[in-house]
């Protein structure tokens, strides 16, 4: 990934309007950022290049796809010797229910959001898939009762 020396107010725009809507059309896109549609598409794509702009998704709604409950699982290694730690986090990798992993400082040594339908199928996902990964010491699990903010905009900082 490659950085840009600065980020314009243009590419603050930009990046904040397609954070909003990835679907905007090339001309939408520069309308509303009061560019070019050439120079607008010429800052796009030295966004993507740079590696500031990652890649395009649809956000799927997790609750009307089966998967209501957001759990936090607190997981503790047996080592944390490098190679452990790395074994550990390419099979946590392949869990589909694993959201997001972190290697965290503190008490444990990983931090994991996991999706489930319910406590049940969290039982499941406990019992054959995360207490299996490689190296485990110890899992300790937290229900997320309600979500109060999740966000996927970025504020972007000139520089």
């Amino acid at each position: 990934m490659q950085n840009l020396s600065s980020i314009s107010n243009f590419d603050q725009s930009i990046l904040h309007l397609l954070q909003r809507d990835s679907k905007l059309t090339m001309s939408e896109l520069a309308e509303r950022a009061h560019l070019a549609e050439s120079t607008c598409y010429r800052r796009v794509k030295r966004l993507e290049q740079a590696g500031i702009i990652r890649g395009y998704v649809a956000l799927v709604d997790q609750e009307l796809v089966g998967y209501p409950d957001d759990v936090f699982v607190h997981i503790t290694l047996e080592s944390q010797q490098r190679d452990k730690l790395a074994l550990f986090e390419e099979e946590v990798a392949k869990i589909p229910e694993v959201m997001e992993c972190y290697l965290m400082s503190g008490d444990s040594d990983y931090l994991l959001r996991v999706i489930v339908g319910d406590a049940r199928d969290y039982e499941r996902l406990h019992g054959q898939k995360l207490t299996t990964l490689p190296g485990v010491a110890r899992v300790h699990s937290s229900f997320a009762l309600r979500t109060v903010v999740r966000k996927t905009e970025i504020e972007v900082r000139c520089a």
